[in-house]
């Protein structure tokens, strides 16, 4: 997700303007996966499907107050080929090009095996939508698992999507599979790939049997990578970061004490949260919005956003 708070000619908003004092239940409804995105007349955040929809949209006009727009589809279809006929849409994320046009990453189930998803994009001349898938997928490795959870980024006129190879969808053969984070330069249409992906970071014993939902935010002259570890649908679940001084690496992972960044339990400094994730930077990493379980207990009830300020400082990030 970075697709980030977005600069535009016609939305010079200073990202700053607008603090949250403490991280804030934000949308009081199952709304996993959230990205952000500034635009003329305010923010949008997306989401997995959920609620009837394949992505779902909400709308704010200070990154506090929000409105869930019931019955809205950023992403009705029809789909191409490549995707399962009643596809299972995760993680959308939204950035607008140089020529206005709006560009949406999304992971969906496959019509060559319904158990593995890939990372398509889809465009719109709104930022609500209705967003037209293209035809042919931008990452799609089945032979290692499949790719999910792409974020957009932009760094200097170049775009990027960062995503998770889904290595774990193979874990039924007992192996315990490589979960990479992998970097795509993008062309111009921010659509097409420039080369191949480079890998950013993997899993190690420390994260369980994966990492996932990649952000990317740079503050002065760091990148800053955050990840989850562990299961989406268990406590364990949490929110870490990487730093690097270039945006494809070497990142080292941060490690305690000051990583992760989000855990479940009362001694999290956000508060008693529970299995929280899939966080996605602002542009400039001064905020970031992530879900946890609605119920504060499990996944039963679905996933909450909330948003966080944060500070970025030698290395280091810390929710505010």
């Amino acid at each position: 997700m970075a697709s980030a708070l977005l600069y535009t000619a016609a939305s010079a908003f200073i990202i700053n303007k607008f603090a949250i004092a403490q991280p804030t239940r934000a949308i009081d409804a199952d709304f996993p996966d959230p990205c952000v995105i500034q635009g003329s007349d305010g923010y949008y955040a997306f989401a997995t499907g959920g609620n009837g929809v394949n992505v779902q949209v909400a709308t704010s006009p200070d990154l506090a107050t929000w409105e869930r727009l019931s019955g809205t589809d950023a992403l009705p279809g029809p789909f191409p080929a490549w995707v399962a006929g009643s596809p299972a849409i995760w993680a959308p994320d939204v950035i607008q090009r140089d020529d206005g046009t709006f560009v949406m990453y999304f992971s969906a189930s496959t019509s060559q095996d319904t158990s593995k998803h890939c990372v398509g994009a889809a465009t719109s001349s709104s930022i609500t939508g209705p967003y037209t898938p293209e035809q042919n997928p931008l990452a799609c490795p089945l032979d290692q698992g499949g790719a999910i959870d792409a974020d957009s980024y932009k760094d200097a006129d170049t775009f990027y999507v960062v995503y998770k190879v889904d290595g774990n969808s193979l874990d039924g053969d007992g192996t315990t599979h490589s979960t990479p984070i992998m970097l795509q330069g993008l062309n111009s249409d921010a659509i097409t790939p420039n080369g191949g992906a480079t890998q950013l970071l993997d899993r190690d014993d420390n994260d369980g049997p994966l990492i996932e939902a990649p952000s990317i935010a740079k503050v002065g002259d760091t990148y800053y990578l955050s990840f989850s570890s562990n299961m989406y649908d268990t406590t364990n679940y949490d929110v870490s970061f990487a730093t690097a001084g270039a945006i494809a690496g070497p990142y080292t992972k941060a490690h305690a004490p000051d990583a992760p960044l989000l855990v479940t339990g009362s001694s999290s400094n956000v508060g008693d949260l529970s299995g929280p994730g899939g966080a996605d930077f602002n542009s400039d990493g001064s905020k970031i919005v992530f879900h946890a379980f609605a119920n504060g207990k499990d996944i039963s009830n679905g996933r909450a956003m909330y948003v966080a300020d944060i500070a970025a400082s030698n290395n280091v990030l810390s929710v505010l």
